[in-house]
């Protein structure tokens, strides 16, 4: 990195010019001279003095304080900066360092054409190589005062060292670099350059004259004779030649020899370091001479006789040294060409002058600042007063600097008398002394004083060097003193006008403020920055070229834009910036037009000629024409121009400059931070100001030629003409602010300058695509249904849960792989191995064509591969694309966007934007100026909040086999059928895929019968009844199903086939079905599947289905057997077995032949093993009686169960309907069960196709009535009457069903036999009710007991004790009569007497609760079942058949 070369002490600056030297790469060199760099101080007090006594006229011993400052230059100043010297003598290089690269001395030989380089090995003829060349650039460089070839990573052989030259010096490789080998080396630089100094400095005061810059010698006007610039052609005397002496008497006039005059010391000095070292004397004039014009004005005039400030304050007085000189001169007259006031001596005291201060010049790079100091003020004296005013202000400037370095190396000083202010401004100045310290009273008074005399030094200095006389100092010396002043004043207006520390560092080092200075007002700080604004100006390059080269207008304008740039003027920077563009760009057309004519090409030719020449090969960046390198353009331009951009706010792709790593750059953070970067910028300053800029950029780096700004800036201009929108269906205004010509014309540019650059092989040099919303939309399109994977939970599979112990699950009670898959999460699903497409939506809001040269998906996660599509994007609109990709591994992708390359554009990634979106202006203000981009650049927006990135995940399963439908037996998938017929067919599956075979089969079936019934099951007014009625329906009566599930083999091999058998079942509403077949390679068992969730394919056939009625039952009954049935029903059902009639009843069903042809129906109650057969002619219909078993339940109560899992719930109170009405429709239900389960029915036809099938007993509806015939009672009631006076006790002769025949008079035993079939026990009351038979009810029993007919002993009514439960009986006995003829009927009922509940130590075992009044609380459960079937009361049974008596005379 080169030092900046305006910086305040650039005139005690040394250049040294370092060249490569040998076989070395360029950046190697430039770390080389990087380490150089960093030793470019150096101090005084480590450098050796030169042990020759001729050779101490710059001794460090003299002032080991101090230090000197190096400028490496790689390359020569130009002539028009070294035909300033010596009056700048800085300017010219004072030493020559050869930097070569040890690694690639053992490599190859260098140069074979050198004589007496030959060595033993090929690091020896290097090395004496490397000695010739530098005797060749002591040659070549005959000025400088010390010539060094420094060999960088050597390492010498142990075994044979090769020896090493004088004037080489050799470092070691960085690792085993010692951190003072750099500053050794550059301290024995110094002591070279100190010791030649003396020889230097002898050369100089040899001369009788010196000419200013840019005006002809005035010796020759005159005719004087002397040494002159020629004299100033030199050799290090270390390596002179035969002919020249080394010593002083070799000089042309040894009168001029200053080193044998004594010392002159002067009165008052601070500095004392004249007696440490004989030096010579400091001033040419001698003592008996007086000076001809001595100063007007002394500090003591300034402060006046009657202040008694300047008598306390050291180092204000005035030297005693000027006390004694008067003005002889003022009343003389002239006389041309004679005596001391002639023009001869009046030239003679010029020259003297003017050598002076080219001495203490010397001493000022010497580093000796208090040498430089005496005689430069010596010389400031004296060109005073013969008016030289270009060199009294050099002279000035130089004791500027001197005070400057001294007061940064702590040394005090005092301030001449010379760089006093005049009389007339001692007021003001003695004024600001006190203020500054009152403000600082610990800052070092030297330091006040020169804080408060420097501003106005300055402009003394700044007059004296715009004077108008016959010798005017040229622009560009001038204006670069002028930069040079102001950035004195910079760094003290940054240090708060105080000359300290911080403001040292950055006038002598370059140190940058810690904190950049803003647009807020500093009108307290002197001096003010308006001030310096003003004087900076001044430096500014006139119009007239002539006087200017390019290459110093463009330091000139650098410079200024710098020091405005410090003092936060940032838009008057850009400017002065845009200025130096507008210059940059006229000398590059001229440089190039004449490289290319140099050639032999036309300019407009060989441009890229040139470029290809001197392109460096691969990675050039187009600055071949100007013999610019890589690292020139990317750290010099690039920054130089991207800075100009940033004041005018250019839309800007920030984050992708050449150091920006590529990856951070493509992260959303990134890109999101690019957006708020470039909306920040978009509503900063105005936008034509903007793209005028830019095109300047262009037409600069078309000028250079820099194939990368090219294509850099015309990309920023797109971009900053654009919208920046993201546009949405309400169809924002997104047109860009250039017209379509200049869009398509920046494209085509573009296009060019990228094809250009690959075919002269300059490397990948691309543009970086204008719109950051060019992706809006990707999106997965659906799967073949066929081929689309669908999610299982691990749970539903066979064998995981009891539940799912076969392998194909209930179609009713819960199948998952009949559920209609999420669509969400099919469009996320993906099969590795299996391509997959997506559709990408892209924008283009410019009204030109944009060619997408490749895009692809950019995911991360599973490996995938994307497929790379190219289209072209017309113009202003937004277009969709196909584009299609394979996942490659199972597992999870996440779609992040789209690497996108346009053509003539870098290949970047493009996030997702799928809403709508546009920049918003910060309403609040906080800052102004560059200030406010940069805070509204670094802050995220609202608006920028709301904008995110969209991005999804795929999920990647392993490789599935794809299966088909080859073949079934099934005509055309259609079948006809019969209601309640069953009928076989088979189905053929194909496994297509040739390497992954289906381990896993699991079939689902639909009908149309199913939705209708789910339809109804959603029916909230649906009674339980119906809802039971229906699911039984859904899980019993499938239409479709598979036979021989268990024994079927589940397994298709890749390429193989596989046959299953099915059943179709002939139902009311079956016009369509569907055998879904769900299918996956599992590569396990089923029930050995660990991960949670797996994916199966599906493979279905439809089929078309009639069915036609059968056999309908129209009409049912059910009727209590009372009496006796006729045998013939009996022998037709039971086949000759008579049942009791006390535990069976009849059935009566009408059955209606629907199909037209006879049929025969066969109904059969398994329970009785009854048996009833009929046929039937078509269109009749045919009652058909069946004798079935009465049935006793234990609960008839209970709840109506729910079949569907998801659907139980324990309990479900109805409001709607009475706890009697719910009794009873429960008892209906369950009763109808019982007989439904011992009922079969089945039919078959004989004309024809043989057809058989099941008659649909599930139609048949009970009533109460019916229930009461088929139910068995709780309490069974058995009456008997036997006779009392056998021993043993039995009926009465019967002459028919419980009918006894007793005769009048006669003392009979009334037998009641209870027996509970129930669990629970009860408390009877039973009660006994005699009457007539033949009789109305209501008058029997008054009958019987008013007119003494039958006689009973004691109550009819008794409380028998608890009848235990399950079977437990009681017998009660009493005693009765009958007094006369007749048929009397003895009824009995048995009563609850209270409800029984159980005790609390038998409830279950859990813990009592209990009332305040000791009975125990009701469970939860009991207070449900109270609600809906009301509170349990006391029940009441009646004996089915009374006993039945006959009362005849006994004759």
């Amino acid at each position: 990195m080169a030092l900046d070369p305006l910086i305040p002490i650039a005139p005690a600056r040394v250049k040294a010019l370092v060249l490569p030297i040998g076989h070395i790469k360029r950046e190697r060199f430039t770390a080389f001279v990087e380490r150089l760099n960093v030793e470019h101080i150096v101090h005084l007090r480590d450098v050796t003095p030169d042990p020759r006594p001729h050779r101490n006229m710059f001794s460090p011993l003299a002032f080991p304080q101090g230090a000197m400052f190096y400028e490496l230059l790689t390359h020569h100043p130009p002539p028009s900066h070294i035909a300033l010297s010596p009056f700048d003598l800085y300017r010219e290089p004072l030493a020559v360092i050869a930097v070569a690269d040890g690694v690639e001395l053992g490599n190859s030989v260098f140069n074979k054409r050198h004589s007496g380089a030959a060595g033993r090995t090929i690091e020896e003829t290097n090395i004496r190589t490397l000695d010739q060349e530098l005797e060749g650039l002591r040659d070549r460089f005959p000025k400088a005062l010390a010539h060094q070839v420094l060999i960088f990573d050597y390492l010498p052989s142990e075994e044979n060292p090769v020896p090493i030259p004088e004037g080489i010096v050799t470092i070691p490789p960085a690792e085993l670099l010692k951190r003072t080998t750099i500053k050794t080396v550059m301290c024995d630089i110094s002591s070279l350059i100190l010791a030649e100094m003396t020889t230097l400095a002898k050369s100089v005061e040899g001369m009788s004259y010196i000419d200013s810059p840019g005006n002809t010698s005035s010796r020759e006007v005159h005719g004087m004779s002397g040494g002159d610039a020629a004299g100033l052609g030199r050799r290090n005397s270390q390596f002179a030649p035969v002919n020249r002496s080394s010593s002083a008497s070799g000089l042309a006039d040894r009168s001029h020899v200053r080193m044998s005059m004594p010392p002159v010391p002067s009165k008052g000095e601070p500095f004392g370091s004249s007696n440490s070292t004989p030096v010579r004397s400091p001033t040419p004039v001698s003592e008996n001479k007086p000076l001809p014009n001595p100063p007007l004005y002394t500090f003591d005039s300034i402060l006046g006789p009657s202040s008694d400030a300047g008598s306390d304050r050291p180092g204000l007085g005035r030297s005693d040294t000027v006390d004694g000189f008067r003005t002889q001169s003022q009343d003389r007259v002239a006389v041309q060409g004679f005596g001391s006031g002639g023009i001869n001596d009046k030239l003679r005291s010029k020259g003297r002058c003017r050598v002076q201060v080219v001495i203490g010049s010397l001493y000022l790079q010497a580093g000796l600042w208090s040498n430089a100091l005496k005689e430069l003020t010596e010389a400031a004296t004296i060109a005073k007063s013969i008016n030289d005013h270009i060199w009294h202000g050099k002279a000035l400037e130089l004791c500027l600097i001197s005070l400057l370095l001294l007061g940064w190396a702590e040394v005090e000083f005092q301030i001449p008398t010379v760089l006093l202010p005049p009389h007339e401004k001692g007021t003001p100045i003695a004024a600001a002394l006190q203020e500054a310290e009152a403000r600082d009273p610990k800052q070092p008074r030297w330091l006040r004083a020169l804080q408060v005399y420097l501003p106005e030094q300055l402009d003394r200095i700044l007059g004296l060097y715009s004077r108008i006389t016959a010798e005017h100092l040229p622009p560009l010396p001038q204006s670069e003193t002028v930069i040079r002043f102001c950035r004195m004043l910079t760094a003290l207006h940054i240090a708060n006008g105080k000359l300290g520390p911080e403001a040292l560092e950055m006038m002598v080092i370059g140190t940058l403020p810690s904190k950049p200075l803003t647009t807020s007002p500093r009108f307290t700080i002197a001096p003010t920055r308006t001030q310096i604004v003003s004087t900076l100006f001044k430096a500014f390059p006139a119009s007239a070229s002539e006087l200017l080269t390019t290459v110093d207008r463009i330091v000139i304008l650098s410079g200024i834009a710098s020091v405005l740039g410090l003092l936060g003027f940032q838009r008057k920077k850009a400017m002065v910036v845009r200025e130096l563009v507008s210059v940059l760009i006229g000398g590059l057309v001229e440089a190039r037009t004449r490289g290319a004519a140099d050639v032999g090409i036309h300019p407009a030719a060989g441009l890229v000629g040139l470029n290809g020449i001197n392109g460096q090969g691969n990675g050039a960046t187009g600055s071949g024409a100007l013999d610019l390198a890589e690292g020139d353009i990317e750290k010099g331009i690039e920054a130089f121009l991207g800075l100009l951009l940033k004041t005018y706010g250019i839309v800007g792709d920030v984050g992708n400059s050449a150091t920006t790593d590529e990856a951070k750059s493509n992260t959303d953070a990134e890109i999101l931070a690019r957006i708020q970067r470039q909306s920040a910028a978009r509503f900063f300053g105005m936008q034509n100001v903007k793209l005028n800029i830019l095109r300047s950029c262009i037409n600069f780096s078309e000028a250079l030629p820099d194939f990368a700004g090219v294509l850099k800036y015309s990309s920023d201009l797109l971009r900053t003409a654009g919208s920046g929108i993201a546009p949405g269906p309400k169809r924002e205004d997104a047109y860009p602010a250039i017209s379509r010509e200049e869009q398509v014309r920046l494209t085509t540019n573009i296009l060019k300058t990228s094809n250009l650059s690959k075919r002269l092989g300059i490397g990948n040099v691309t543009a970086e695509y204008w719109d950051e919303f060019l992706l809006r939309g990707i999106r997965l399109e659906p799967t073949p249904g066929t081929k689309a994977p669908v999610p299982h939970a691990r749970t539903v599979l066979p064998g995981s849960t009891a539940a799912r112990a076969s392998q194909d699950v209930d179609p009713f009670i819960y199948n998952p792989f009949l559920k209609r898959p999420d669509s969400a999460v099919l469009d996320t699903t993906l099969v590795a191995g299996e391509p997959a497409n997506f559709r990408v939506t892209l924008q283009n809001p410019y009204e030109m064509d944009v060619e997408i040269e490749s895009i692809r998906l950019d995911t991360e996660g599973a490996e995938f591969e994307s497929a790379v599509e190219t289209t072209i994007i017309g113009s202003y609109r937004t277009q969709v694309l196909r584009l299609s990709g394979t996942p490659k591994a199972a597992g999870t992708v996440k779609v992040m966007g789209a690497i996108v390359k346009v053509r003539g554009c870098r290949e970047r990634r493009f996030p997702i934007f799928l809403e709508p979106w546009s920049p918003e202006n910060e309403t609040k203000i906080k800052k102004t100026g560059v200030a406010a981009l940069a805070a509204h650049a670094e802050t995220l927006s609202p608006a920028v909040e709301k904008l995110k990135p969209y991005s999804f995940d795929l999920n990647v399963i392993a490789p599935q086999p794809i299966v088909v439908v080859k073949s079934s037996t099934l005509p055309q998938s259609s079948v006809m059928i019969l209601e309640g017929e069953h009928q076989r067919f088979s189905v053929t599956l194909q496994n297509l895929s040739a390497t992954t075979p289906v381990d896993f089969l699991l079939f689902s079936f639909k009908d149309s019968t199913q939705e209708p019934l789910q339809a109804a099951l959603s029916n909230r007014d649906a009674t339980p009844t119906e809802l039971y009625e229906y699911e039984l329906v859904l899980a019993k009566k499938q239409a479709l199903r598979l036979r021989n599930r268990d024994k079927s083999e589940r397994f298709i091999a890749p390429g193989g086939t596989a046959t299953f058998d099915f059943e179709v079942l002939g139902k009311a509403g079956l016009t369509k079905g569907v055998i879904q077949v769900d299918y996956a390679h599992l590569g396990m068992p089923p029930e050995e599947v660990v991960a949670e969730e797996f994916y199966t394919r599906q493979a279905s056939m439809e089929l078309t289905v009639t069915v036609n009625a059968s056999v309908d039952v129209t009409r049912v009954d059910v009727l209590p057997i009372n009496g006796s049935i006729p045998e013939s029903l009996w022998n037709k059902a039971a086949e000759g077995t008579k049942l009791p009639a006390e535990t069976h009843c009849l059935l009566l069903l009408d059955v209606r032949n629907a199909w037209p042809s006879q049929m025969t129906i066969e109904l059969e109650s398994v329970d009785a093993r009854i048996k009833v057969e009929e046929h039937i002619l078509p269109g009749n219909t045919s009652r058909v009686v069946l004798p079935i078993k009465r049935a006793y339940l234990e609960d008839p109560h209970a709840f109506i169960p729910a079949l569907n899992p998801s659907r139980q719930r324990q309990f479900v109170v109805s409001t709607k309907i009475s706890p009697e009405v719910e009794r009873a429709n429960r008892e209906v239900f369950w009763y109808r069960e019982k007989v439904l389960d011992s009922l079969k029915g089945r039919w078959r036809t004989f004309s024809g196709q043989n057809r058989k099938g099941d008659i649909e007993l599930r139609t048949l509806r009970f009533t109460s009535r019916m229930v009461e015939a088929i139910k068995i009672d709780e309490v069974d009631i058995d009456v008997q009457v036997v006779d009392p006076e056998s021993p043993h006790p039995s009926p009465q002769r019967k002459s028919g069903p419980n009918v006894n025949v007793v005769y009048v008079d006669e003392f009979l035993q009334l037998r009641v036999t209870l027996t509970n079939r129930s669990a629970r026990p009860i408390y009877p009351l039973l009660r006994l009710t005699p009457a007539l038979c033949h009789r109305p009810f209501n008058v029997t029993l008054d009958f019987t007991r008013k007119m003494a007919k039958f006689a009973w002993n004691g109550n009819l009514q008794q409380a028998l004790p608890l009848l235990e439960g399950n079977g437990g009986t009681y017998v009660f006995s009493t005693g009765v009569s009958a007094l006369c003829r007749g048929e009397f009927e003895i009824g009995a009922s048995v009563e609850e007497a209270k409800v029984w509940s159980p005790p609390p130590e038998e409830d279950g075992g859990e813990e009592e609760h209990t009332s305040g009044d000791g009975k125990r609380e009701k469970s939860e459960t009991e207070v449900l079942a109270d609600a809906a079937l009301g509170k349990r009361e006391r029940r009441v049974w009646f004996a089915r058949r009374g006993c039945k008596i006959v009362v005849r005379d006994r004759r």
